[in-house]
């Protein structure tokens, strides 16, 4: 039987538990292990948001310092789809499904998405840290659920991801710094 979501409703797929033919078993109780595959649902799909507008922001990029931030925001893209796969493993190794469409995504994402014609490189760089900022806030939050469930494998991978999300943060502050004054 195929299952259709509706995008006008924005409701999300049931992610837990999953179905029997797809429930992992695990050591942690059935709440603890729902609470975890939410929260790092959400991080998922904000990654695919993020990692998509970085994408966005890259391809339409323009100015004086294209060549670096094109390289550095493709990096960046890179890096963010790179953390999806394990944080879905993570989910479904608790008993639980992850994301499954695009809607899927747009149900769950906490980022808003940028469709303007054109962004200025500054403000690119700008919307970018503060997605970044936001993200690993999310981060830390899921770390405290995962903490309180005791879900230790998911915080850990969680600990690096937080560090990658800082490092980008990091980044795209350092080189908005003066931009405006450049272009």
């Amino acid at each position: 039987m195929t299952q259709s979501h509706d995008p006008q409703t924005q409701q999300a797929p049931k992610s837990f538990p999953a179905p029997a033919a797809l429930k992992t078993p695990t050591d942690l109780g059935a709440e603890q292990a729902q609470r975890v595959v939410e929260a790092v649902n959400l991080l998922i799909a904000d990654a695919f948001a993020v990692y998509l507008k970085t994408k966005n922001f890259h391809w339409h990029l323009s100015g004086s310092h294209f060549r670096d931030y094109h390289l550095m925001l493709d990096e960046q893209a890179d890096q963010l789809l790179d953390s999806t796969d394990p944080l879905a493993e993570r989910v479904r190794k608790l008993g639980g499904t992850t994301l499954r469409s695009i809607s899927h995504i747009s149900a769950l994402q906490t980022v808003h998405d940028n469709n303007a014609e054109f962004v200025t490189p500054l403000d690119m760089l700008g919307e970018l840290m503060n997605d970044n900022r936001q993200l690993a806030s999310n981060q830390r939050a899921a770390h405290e659920v995962c903490d309180d469930s005791r879900d230790f494998a998911t915080a850990s991978l969680l600990e690096t991801i937080i560090d990658e999300t800082e490092r980008r943060t990091w980044f795209l502050f350092e080189a908005a710094q003066g931009l405006e004054h450049t272009n």
